[in-house]
């Protein structure tokens, strides 16, 4: 049974489309089994680049402006638990950072949860290949079913 669910989230639009199916699965649970909702996000960008004419360097964030860019994160997982708790899930929010599909199975692992729920950003051919997918690497390496949601076009301009 899906008693825990883990959804990573990424901050975005597209990101958040499995979360309809989530509250779904947890309103046809509900009240008889009790859903826990474990909300992921993974800060994974620890450098931005700096760009002065011809060349370009990688800059490491401070500690001071990983500080804030956890605080954001912090508050944006904090609304989205608030509205999933209004459909009558447990839910709690976690905020590492790392790679990302590295830490969504790590945190499945130590959470326990029986389902993974995440979205697709959609990317085929040579855009999948440049970008990677962090979907299918948790697909083909997590030790719990997977639900993939695929990202529509009038999920990104929701």
């Amino acid at each position: 049974m899906f008693e825990k669910i883990l959804v990573p989230l990424d901050g975005s639009k597209i990101g958040e489309a499995a979360l309809p199916a989530v509250i779904e699965l947890v309103s046809k649970l509900s009240p008889q089994v009790k859903v826990e909702i474990a909300l992921l996000m993974v800060i994974t960008a620890t450098t931005y680049w700096v760009v002065a004419g011809e060349a370009s360097a990688p800059v490491r964030y401070s500690e001071q402006e990983l500080k804030l860019i956890e605080k954001e994160g912090q508050a944006y997982l904090d609304k989205k638990a608030e509205a999933l708790r209004s459909h009558g899930a447990t839910v709690q929010t976690i905020l590492v950072r790392g790679t990302a599909a590295a830490e969504i199975i790590k945190t499945a692992e130590k959470t326990n949860v029986g389902l993974i729920a995440m979205s697709t950003h959609g990317r085929t051919g040579l855009g999948r290949w440049a970008f990677g997918s962090v979907t299918d690497k948790v697909l083909h390496a997590s030790p719990v079913p997977v639900l993939t949601v695929r990202a529509t076009q009038s999920t990104a301009n929701a």
